[in-house]
C-alpha cells in the first residue's frame, strides 16, 4: 500500500518524482572499493613487501653476509675429514647463521639507527629508509670486495667509472662481494684440506708398503683424521679463524 501511494503521488505530481526517486537511482549496488583501498591505505603494499622479503630472504642472506665464505669453508672441512654427512647440513647451516649474526651485528645496529628508527618515528618515507639502510651494508660489502671484481661488474653493467667505490650501486657491489667471498672461502678450504690430504697420502703409502691391498686406505685414514681434529680442538680453531678473518 505504501509503494502504491508513492507511485500515485509521483504520477499526480511529476515535478516531485525526480526528488523522490533520485536517491534510489544513484544508490550503489556494490560497496565502494576505492574508499576501502584508497592510496593512503598502505596495508596491501605492506603485506606484499613482507611476503616478497620472506621469499627472497635466503638469497639476501647469502648475498650480503659472510654466509658464503662460512658455508664454503665448512663444506671443504667436511670433505677433508671424509665424513660425508657429519655434521649434517642443518647443523652447519645453524652454526653459519649464528656466526653470521655475530659478524653482522655492527652493521645491523647501524641500519637500525640510520634507517629503521627514523622510519618508525615518521621522519622519512619507506624509500628514503631503504636508501639510508643500504649505506652501512654497502660499506661492509666494499670492505671485503676486491677491486678486480668491482671493476669486472662495473664494466659488465656499463656503469661510469665513479670517483670513489662508495659511489658504485649495489647491483655492482653485491656480485663483486660474492665473488670475493667465494675466492676467500676456497683459499681457506684449500689450506684446511692440506693436512688431511697428507694423512691420506701417508696412510695409503703405509698400507700399500705392507701389502694391505684389500683394505681401502680411507678406512684407516678417516678415524685418524677425526682423532687429530678432535685432539687439536679443530672446531674452535676453525670458528675462531673465520671470525677473525672479518
Amino acid at each position: 500500500m505504501v509503494d502504491l501511494a508513492i507511485v500515485t503521488a509521483a504520477l499526480a505530481h511529476p515535478h516531485l518524482s525526480l526528488g523522490v526517486f533520485a536517491p534510489l537511482a544513484t544508490a550503489p549496488l556494490l560497496p565502494d572499493l576505492n574508499a576501502k583501498l584508497h592510496p593512503g591505505d598502505s596495508t596491501p603494499w605492506t603485506i606484499l613487501f613482507v611476503l616478497t622479503a620472506i621469499t627472497l630472504l635466503p638469497a639476501l642472506v647469502m648475498a650480503v653476509t659472510p654466509m658464503v665464505r662460512l658455508m664454503v669453508v665448512f663444506h671443504f672441512l667436511r670433505q677433508a675429514l671424509g665424513t660425508q654427512t657429519a655434521p649434517s647440513n642443518p647443523t652447519l647451516l645453524g652454526l653459519g647463521l649464528v656466526m653470521t649474526w655475530f659478524l653482522m651485528q655492527p652493521v645491523l645496529v647501524a641500519v637500525e639507527q640510520q634507517a629503521v628508527t627514523p622510519y618508525r618515528e615518521g621522519r622519512v618515507t619507506g624509500w628514503e629508509a631503504i636508501d639510508l639502510g643500504s649505506t652501512p651494508i654497502k660499506l661492509f660489502l666494499l670492505r671485503y670486495a676486491r677491486e678486480k671484481d668491482l671493476a669486472l661488474f662495473t664494466a659488465a653493467g656499463q656503469i661510469p667509472r665513479p670517483a670513489k667505490p662508495e659511489d658504485l650501486p649495489l647491483r655492482a657491489v653485491i656480485p663483486a662481494y660474492m665473488l670475493s667471498e667465494l675466492k676467500a672461502g676456497f683459499a681457506i678450504g684449500a689450506v684446511l684440506y692440506l693436512p688431511f690430504l697428507l694423512i691420506d697420502m701417508v696412510t695409503a703409502a703405509i698400507t700399500t708398503s705392507i701389502g694391505m691391498f684389500q683394505l681401502p686406505p680411507v678406512v684407516v685414514s678417516t678415524p685418524l683424521k677425526i682423532l687429530l681434529f678432535v685432539m687439536v680442538d679443530g672446531w674452535n680453531l676453525v670458528a675462531g679463524s673465520l671470525l677473525k678473518s672479518f
